[in-house]
């Protein structure tokens, strides 16, 4: 922290922002925060576990901006929540024993076909839709196994929010953008347990960038209720081609010791 130059603490605070603007709306947020860290010089580990620091201030900030709309019920969502977050610590517990390389490999097709789904999909807008499986059941199944795959990987977590409370949930875009932001909240709170056990955040970094996401998701979240379906449903396509994108150009990514290349 303290070899980092000022500029570079401005420029971190600057893309903070950026990523709460976008993450608040269609979820990828770590899309600008990670890349940024990691060329800032901060170590992977601590890039890891700063992000979810910092993340957690624009999850918080998104979900209180939609709450006080009455777009999510925080008392009556906190069992779901605490899943999310049981998920996520579970998640980061086993990062540092499964490899995650199986994952990465498979993230640009799966955020691919995400972004198709909403694409191809005619009548998705902010009306809530046939509810194709019970609250409870969605509870106890898919919000602690896409929190998981927060603390393990991380990448496009709130897509996968996304597409299952559609598809699955019938929410509208509003509606789950708003219920995605409070179980991004409680996954990223459960990572960051783990890593702050395991000593690699860094404090005044993630607090600073903190500050910059929650700024950027409550600009955000309000353009997100002004304009609903009609800037959610692009954005989020948008975000999943560029997250399955920049995962395709990483070098390291393990798909290209599959194919050989």
């Amino acid at each position: 922290m303290a070899d980092l130059a000022l500029h570079t603490l401005a420029l971190l605070f600057v893309a903070a922002f950026i990523a709460g603007f976008i993450d608040s709306i269609a979820g990828g947020g770590g899309l600008v925060t990670i890349p940024i860290m990691l060329i800032a010089g901060i170590p992977p580990l601590e890039t890891l576990g700063t992000n979810k620091l910092q993340s957690m201030f624009g999850a918080g900030s998104a979900t209180l901006a939609y709450a006080r709309k009455g777009h999510v019920d925080l008392k009556k969502q906190l069992p779901m929540a605490g899943m999310a977050t049981l998920g996520g610590a579970l998640g980061a517990l086993i990062a540092t024993i499964v490899p995650g390389d199986v994952l990465r490999a498979l993230m640009p097709f799966l955020l691919v076909a995400i972004a198709l789904y909403f694409a191809l999909k005619p009548n998705i807008s902010d009306e809530d839709r046939h509810q194709r499986i019970a609250p409870l059941v969605f509870g106890l199944t898919f919000v602690p196994l896409i929190g998981l795959y927060d603390g393990v990987f991380g990448p496009g977590t709130g897509s996968f929010f996304m597409l299952a409370f559609v598809s699955l949930a019938g929410f509208g875009m509003l509606k789950a953008t708003a219920h995605t932001k409070l179980l991004n909240l409680g996954s990223n709170t459960g990572a960051f347990l783990i890593f702050l056990l395991n000593g690699v955040v860094l404090w005044k970094v993630g607090l600073m960038m903190g500050i910059g996401q929650f700024l950027g998701a409550q600009t955000g979240s309000r353009f997100a209720m002004k304009k609903g379906a009609k800037i959610i449903k692009p954005l989020l396509i948008f975000t999943c081609v560029a997250l399955a994108i920049r995962l395709l150009m990483d070098p390291t990514n393990p798909i290209w010791v599959f194919l050989g290349i």
